[in-house]
């Protein structure tokens, strides 16, 4: 099934962190994942990622590749991938296997998003071993995006201490007697808030994801910048840039004003350093906002595309006007399975896509 469009400017996507609500199981969020997962592939939305995060109650969403292999299971056609695996967090060998098994297991549809944060507070980075290991921080991304690439193609040069270390499985099995090189391998992106992963993804010549959802000011100058350094490569011929977009579609304005409130009032108490499940709209509603509090989530809410599918359908066309990204990626945070799935649905309704 090719993208199908309709009346969008753009490829549609879908970004899940996996979001928690208080009241509800890691488990009915993994459902809705695979629910919201099968939904989307019916409309014709693009591609389906998963972020890497830690340490958060409310996001359930800490091992991409194995979330990544159940909705594999449950889909056929949508692209899926990581928004993104966080590189400073793992050896480039353990991602390229696993990334090497996704594709296995869905051949032709897996996307490698590379970040290089480390999804999570200073403490917790150093619980996963980011911080303690000399030489293996976000100052070492490039080069371990660099070895991460090598792993996937399987192309060491001669003498490096890895020539006879492969990623199994991976391009090594169809130099083995009786092997056959599989025709497909995931596809890298670089994922970024700032300038320097778009910098580094237009001189690798790789596809670039900017978080557009929480780094809003910053989305014009480094898509700028990506199509500014972008050098033509074996995988990409001219620069190709999503943008990760903050959205909640509702039949009525209050509705979707409400379910905005609960992800706003979550990430302000995560930034405040106290984490937990997405609130439900009522304590949202009855939260005693101080007016720095209320500043925070009013100017958090004005980057977040909410209201009625022809309102919502409106915002992202001047975004895509604005930034000129080659695909708009939807994430859509509420307190409910149900908001986020009916959100989707009447953004699909809006551009007119037809259901499968």
């Amino acid at each position: 099934m090719g993208v199908r469009h309709g009346t969008a400017p753009v490829p549609l996507s879908v970004l899940d962190l996996v979001t928690v609500g208080a009241g509800h199981t890691a488990s009915e969020a993994l459902r809705t994942s695979v629910e919201l997962a099968r939904s989307t592939e019916r409309r014709g939305f693009h591609r389906y990622w998963v972020a890497e995060h830690h340490s958060m109650p409310g996001v359930a969403s800490s091992s991409p590749a194995v979330i990544l292999s159940h909705l594999a299971a449950h889909t056929r056609r949508i692209r899926l991938g990581s928004g993104g695996v966080m590189l400073p967090n793992h050896a480039p060998l353990v991602i390229a296997e696993q990334f090497g098994t996704l594709e296995a297991l869905a051949p032709g549809r897996i996307d490698l998003g590379l970040g290089r944060a480390p999804g999570t507070d200073g403490a917790t980075a150093a619980a996963l071993r980011r911080t303690d290991r000399p030489g293996e921080g976000a100052d070492d991304f490039p080069q371990q995006a660099a070895e991460l690439i090598r792993f996937l193609d399987d192309d060491f040069p001669p003498g490096h201490p890895y020539t006879r270390v492969h990623a199994v499985p991976g391009p090594v099995q169809a130099t083995s007697p009786g092997g056959v090189q599989s025709p497909h391998r995931p596809t890298v992106w670089l994922l970024g808030s700032s300038g320097f992963s778009a910098r580094l993804a237009g001189s690798l010549g790789l596809p670039f994801a900017f978080a557009h959802h929480f780094s809003a000011r910053n989305t014009v100058p480094a898509l700028d910048l990506y199509r500014d350094s972008f050098r033509p490569s074996a995988l990409l011929s001219a620069p190709y840039a999503l943008i990760g977009v903050a959205v909640l579609a509702a039949d009525e304005e209050r509705e979707a004003r409400r379910q905005v409130m609960t992800a706003a009032l979550s990430m302000l108490r995560l930034r405040s350093g106290r984490p937990g499940l997405v609130p439900t709209p009522e304590e949202a509603e009855r939260h005693p906002y101080t007016p720095m509090e209320r500043e925070f989530v009013d100017t958090w809410n004005a980057d977040v595309v909410h209201g009625t599918p022809d309102r919502v359908r409106a915002g992202l066309d001047e975004l895509h006007r604005r930034t000129g990204a080659d695909e708009l990626m939807l994430v859509a945070n509420a307190h409910s399975g149900a908001a986020r799935l009916r959100s989707y649905e009447l953004i699909a309704d809006a551009y007119g896509l037809p259901p499968a």
